[in-house]
């Protein structure tokens, strides 16, 4: 459970790190922070299934860095891919 905290907050801020570096995909703070806690959920999971996740799934450093990595990523990855579907919708 600690880790999917972990890779929902990493999420959060992936997403709004990601829509502060892109401007014209950015959805506003709370939907960058929605779509990455969603994309750090998946992403963090994904990562997990295939084997990439660091350490053995406890609670020890190299599992909650690869936890933050994958989460963070995953935050990013879908805000990206959702803020580009707003974007090509609204033209």
């Amino acid at each position: 459970m600690g880790n999917l905290i972990i890779q929902l907050i990493s999420g959060a801020v992936g997403g709004n790190i990601a829509g502060g570096l892109f401007k014209k995909i950015s959805l506003g703070t709370l939907w960058n922070s929605v779509a990455g806690i969603v994309g750090g959920g998946i992403g963090g999971q994904l990562l997990g299934l295939l084997g990439i996740s660091t350490g053995s799934g406890g609670m020890d450093i190299g599992s909650i860095v690869g936890n933050i990595a994958g989460g963070g990523v995953g935050g990013g990855v879908l805000l990206a891919i959702v803020g580009l579907i707003k974007k090509a919708m609204s033209k």
